[in-house]
């Protein structure tokens, strides 16, 4: 009698039944992660180090941003250095003071405003005091208020009433009749040139944006689906702490005593008021009563 044969037992192969080892990055796949990596740390450096005015320009560097006019915030940046060389007196400033004459009329209004406040570091310039007094007709508020500030340096009050406005709320008119279909938020800060709001004119399928004139912060600005006439008041912005600062501080100079109404708001007790401008606002209204009583 033959014995049943014990059943076979298959033993399974270790290579077919192990598992795959996981495949690690090719060489190719770790240069672009590397790549990548480094672009992403780059990128925000590269933006700020050719934004920031703080940068130091050669000579060489001077002339050629301040002749740039494909790039203003060049000549913004060759600008602010060299109103850093006339407050440090440097004799070889003024190798560029020709220039910063014919800025005055640059077409771009940034360009204009940093010119205007370069030319008050050096009072002694021939040609300087000239050129801001025709600045003062500049068709932007901010450029005529930072010429008229620079005039007080040099013992010239023409400006008074351009300063006497940059304590003033600046009043944006809608442009044509329409309907915002956008709009910032009350007690958003913002930027001279920043977007408010925009507007679909009624005969006119483009989009209009709104800009601020000047820096400060927005005290009130209609709403998307508000419908709005032409010339009606789209939005109030109020001017920002380092205007009202400088304002203040050249009115207690040659501020007269009709301007005290424009100081006085700022000398109450208001969140949006800080203690320094608060301080200023009352000194320059004792100065202005003090130099009214002699």
């Amino acid at each position: 009698m033959s014995l049943p044969s014990e059943p076979s037992i298959s033993t399974p192969d270790p290579l077919a039944t192990a598992p795959k080892a996981k495949r690690g990055m090719s060489r190719n796949q770790k240069i672009l992660f590397f790549v990548t990596g480094w672009l992403i740390v780059l990128m925000p450096f590269l933006f700020w180090w050719n934004t920031w005015f703080g940068r130091h320009l050669s000579d060489q560097q001077m002339t050629e941003y301040l002749h740039d006019d494909k790039k203003p915030r060049h000549i913004q940046h060759a600008l602010v250095q060299l109103g850093d060389r006339m407050s440090h007196a440097d004799a070889n400033a003024k190798r560029w003071y020709p220039d910063l004459i014919l800025l005055a009329n640059n077409p771009v209004e940034e360009v204009r405003n940093t010119d205007a406040w370069v030319m008050g570091q050096d009072t002694s310039a021939p040609g300087f005091h000239e050129t801001l007094v025709k600045m003062l007709a500049d068709p932007a508020p901010m450029v005529r208020g930072n010429a008229a500030l620079s005039l007080v340096r040099f013992g010239d009050a023409t400006g008074r009433p351009q300063i006497v406005a940059l304590l003033q709320p600046a009043h944006v008119m809608a442009p044509a009749a329409g309907r915002i279909t956008d709009s910032d938020r009350p007690g958003t800060s913002i930027r001279e040139g920043g977007l408010i709001a925009k507007l679909a004119p009624a005969a006119s399928s483009q989009i209009v944006e709104i800009r601020s004139p000047i820096p400060g912060r927005i005290r009130s600005v209609a709403q998307a689906g508000a419908n709005l006439g032409q010339g009606s008041e789209l939005a109030v912005i109020d001017p920002a702490t380092e205007q009202v600062w400088e304002a203040l501080r050249a009115l207690y100079l040659i501020g007269q005593p009709e301007d005290i109404a424009s100081i006085q708001p700022y000398e109450r007790d208001l969140p949006d008021v800080s203690n320094d401008v608060r301080q200023q606002a009352e000194q320059t209204e004792k100065a202005i009563r003090t130099r009214n009583e002699k």
